[in-house]
C-alpha cells in the first residue's frame, strides 16, 4: 500500500533556533511584466520608480523596480520556511533598500532567526527574522526585520532542510541610501509634475488622503500569489472556513501596507527620489475584498540631506471603510498596540517611513 504523505511548510516556536539561517527556496526573475501588474495596482505617484527617464537623470542605468513590490518578494519569500503556520505577521522593523533592483534581475532571500520568545500563557510565542532580499550579482536590494506570533510546538511532515547549511551577510549597517545617491540628488529636467518640494511640507502637517481603495475579490489573490506568498489564509477558503478569524480569506499584509503608502502617494511622494526605509509598523486589524482602504500622513521630522533634496520622517496610518480626518482627535497618529482603551478597530495598519524628496528647483 502507498504511504501517503501529507507536506507541512513554515515552522511553529519549536523549530526556530537564533542564529539559524533558512536560505529561502524561491529564485524568481523579475521582469517588465511583472512590475507593471503591480504598479497597475498600485498607482503609486513616485517618478524614480515609474519613469524611466526620470531615473536616468536621477543616474540611475534604468527604472529601478518599486521598493514596495521588493519587500513583497522578501516577505513573501519567506512565508515557506518562516510564517506558513504563523497566527499573526506582527511588526515591519528597520526596512532599507540598499540598492535598486532591475528589471531582469534574479532575487532571492535568506532569513536568520534573531529571537524567540514563548509567551506567558505558553501555548504561542513571537519570533524575529532578519530577511535580506539579494540579486545574482550579490546586491541586497531590501532587508528587514520582523516578527511572527507562531503556535507552540513544532510541525511534523515538514521537508528536511536543504544542504548545504545556509549562510547570511552581514547587513547590519547596510545603507539607506543606493550609491547614485549618495553624493547628492542631480534635479531632473521636468516642465511640470505633483506638488510637494521638502520645502513645501511642515512638520506638524497632517493630511488626510481623501482617495480610497476597494480592494477586490481576486486582485489581492493575485498578487499574492506573485509574489510568492504560500500561506493558505490568502487564497484558500476551504482553509478559511476553519483557521481564519475571519472565516474567509484574509489580504495579505504587505499589500495593504502598499497600498496605503501608494495611497498617500500624490500628496507626499510625487517629487520623492527614494525611499529610505520604513520601521516601527503594526497591523492592528485585518483586511477582506471588499473593504475600503484609506490613508492618514503626519509629518514628525524634517532634515536637510544637501543641495538638490532633504528627508522628510512620516507616520503613515491606514484605516478600513472609514476616512481617516474624523479618527486624529481619537489619537489616530498613537500606536495602536499599546493602547490600553479607546483602540480604533478601523485601524489596520501603521508605520513609519523616511522618503528622500527633492528641494525646489
Amino acid at each position: 500500500m502507498s504511504t501517503i504523505r501529507i507536506p507541512a511548510y513554515g515552522r511553529r516556536l519549536e523549530d526556530f533556533k537564533p542564529g539559524d539561517v533558512y536560505e529561502h527556496p524561491w529564485d524568481v526573475t523579475v521582469d517588465e511584466g511583472m512590475a507593471a501588474f503591480f504598479a497597475a495596482s498600485f498607482q503609486d505617484a513616485t517618478p524614480t520608480f515609474a519613469s524611466r527617464t526620470y531615473a536616468q537623470a536621477l543616474g540611475f542605468r534604468d527604472r529601478p523596480v518599486h521598493p514596495l513590490l521588493l519587500l513583497n518578494l522578501g516577505l513573501s519569500f519567506s512565508v515557506h520556511d518562516v510564517s506558513e503556520q504563523a497566527i499573526a505577521h506582527l511588526a515591519y522593523i528597520d526596512v532599507r533598500f540598499p540598492e535598486p533592483c532591475y528589471a531582469g534581475d534574479t532575487l532571492t532571500a535568506s532569513s536568520q532567526v534573531l529571537s524567540q520568545k514563548p509567551t506567558s500563557k505558553g501555548d504561542r510565542g513571537v519570533v524575529e527574522v532578519r530577511t535580506v532580499l539579494s540579486n545574482e550579482r550579490g546586491d541586497v536590494v531590501c532587508r528587514f526585520d520582523r516578527k511572527a506570533l507562531v503556535r507552540a510546538g513544532a510541525v511534523s511532515g515538514r521537508p528536511a532542510d536543504p544542504w548545504p547549511k545556509a549562510s547570511q551577510t552581514d547587513t547590519a549597517d547596510m545603507p539607506h541610501l543606493p550609491a547614485v545617491l549618495r553624493e547628492g540628488v542631480k534635479a531632473p529636467a521636468r516642465r511640470a509634475g505633483f506638488a510637494g518640494f521638502f520645502e513645501d511640507f511642515e512638520v506638524g502637517d497632517v493630511f488626510a488622503h481623501t482617495v480610497g481603495k476597494t480592494v477586490g475579490e481576486s486582485e489581492h489573490m493575485q498578487l499574492t500569489q506573485l509574489c510568492r506568498n504560500s500561506h493558505p489564509i490568502h487564497f484558500d477558503e476551504v482553509y478559511c472556513k476553519d483557521n481564519s478569524f475571519a472565516k474567509t480569506r484574509v489580504v495579505y499584509g504587505g499589500l495593504v501596507l502598499s497600498w496605503v503608502l501608494a495611497l498617500t502617494s500624490r500628496d507626499i511622494t510625487g517629487n520623492a527620489v527614494w525611499d529610505m526605509g520604513l520601521d516601527q509598523g503594526a497591523h492592528p486589524g485585518g483586511v477582506t475584498a471588499g473593504d475600503t482602504l484609506y490613508a492618514n500622513t503626519k509629518l514628525l521630522e524634517k532634515e536637510d540631506a544637501g543641495p538638490g533634496a532633504g528627508i522628510l520622517t512620516l507616520r503613515v496610518v491606514g484605516t478600513r471603510n472609514t476616512p481617516g480626518g474624523a479618527l486624529v482627535e481619537r489619537g489616530l497618529f498613537e500606536p495602536e498596540l499599546s493602547k490600553k482603551d479607546d483602540k480604533l478597530k478601523e485601524k489596520v495598519v501603521e508605520i513609519t517611513r523616511r522618503v528622500l524628496v527633492r528641494k525646489r528647483p
